[in-house]
């Protein structure tokens, strides 16, 4: 089978299509045919290790010192179960299914198998109303999303900002705020301002013309997806009993967080989301009724991943980037 093989960290140039080995599923897995992936700020992140030093020697012990151990990158997925194991009982043969194999990776292939129950990312029945692209470009950003606005405990007709609203994330935050009921402020670059109108956001803010922090408003939850706001700036910028959600928080503003929650009355909330099978589906319930779509920036072949990455890169995807292998 084809596959993005990964066999050292570094440039986008580090990826390479080859042919590898078609994977067996085991008793417990299913074998699925993938249609779609994604190319998440993430993958980009764990290819090149362009993260903090403390988070990259993590990294380096847990995927491998000098070389990455897992071979082939990408999380999210969508595709058709072309054979199950004999011990699985949720799914069968043709089921279309979307998924995250978390830091297991492997999607960056024509096939990979998956427990029907993982330990590692989720699996589900995709939503019927979704193409396999737009299904494949749901899972990270979607649960990641509704993992932070949850521990917000965002109630109806409060003020929500999301700071980097403009990307996977922050495009599904923006819906599930407005689907829980709050009015949805968006910040972000020029670029990314009609595509956060529309999904819904009421306001939007121009990052590179205004600082939101500077312009007297206040907000009961602030959800800053990337950690890019200044952390002093944004508390300032909370109501009474306001919450702070920070999607990539570095050492200094952990500390200062847990001192802030410590010291106010003012919340300040991080940590990764737990991939659950029972969030999926509830997003999966939202994607039917009409209520959450994806936006999709662009598509590339997986012979073109290495444009992607670079693309990624760059810092300019609007919602999602989806890699097709059909």
């Amino acid at each position: 089978m084809k596959a993005i093989v990964w066999t050292k960290y570094g440039s986008p140039e580090v990826l390479e299509l080859k042919e590898v080995e078609k994977p067996i599923p085991k008793n417990n897995e299913v074998l699925i045919r993938i249609h779609a992936t994604t190319v998440t700020a993430g993958d980009c992140e764990m290819r090149g290790l362009k993260i903090s030093m403390m988070l990259r020697l993590i990294i380096r012990i847990y995927f491998g010192l000098i070389k990455p151990r897992k071979t082939i990158l990408g999380q999210e997925l969508a595709g058709e179960i072309e054979s199950v194991g004999k011990e699985v009982k949720l799914f069968r043969k043709g089921d279309q299914v979307f998924a995250t194999s978390g830091i297991n990776f492997g999607a960056y292939a024509e096939y990979i198998c998956m427990p029907e129950k993982p330990k590692q990312g989720v699996l589900a029945t995709k939503p019927a109303n979704m193409t396999y692209e737009e299904a494949a470009s749901v899972p990270v950003g979607g649960l990641e999303a509704l993992h932070y606005l949850r521990k917000g405990n965002i109630q109806r007709g409060q003020k929500v900002l999301i700071n980097g609203a403009g990307g996977s994330i922050g495009t599904s935050a923006i819906q599930l705020a407005k689907h829980f009921g709050a009015e949805v402020t968006g910040v972000d670059n020029t670029e990314k301002l009609d595509v956060m109108r529309s999904i819904g956001a009421d306001k939007v803010i121009d990052f590179t013309r205004e600082d939101f922090t500077k312009s007297g408003e206040t907000y009961d939850v602030i959800f800053d997806v990337i950690g890019k706001s200044v952390f002093s700036h944004s508390v300032k910028s909370l109501k009474h009993n306001g919450r702070y959600l920070i999607g990539n928080p570095g050492l200094i503003q952990m500390v200062k967080g847990l001192w802030t929650t410590m010291t106010s009355n003012k919340k300040v909330m991080f940590g990764s989301a737990i991939q659950k099978t029972e969030d999926l589906i509830f997003l999966k319930e939202l994607i039917e009724a009409g209520k959450i779509k994806q936006v999709i920036d662009r598509r590339y072949p997986i012979e073109q991943i290495v444009e992607a990455h670079r693309y990624v890169d760059n810092g300019h995807k609007k919602g999602n980037l989806v890699i097709t292998l059909d």
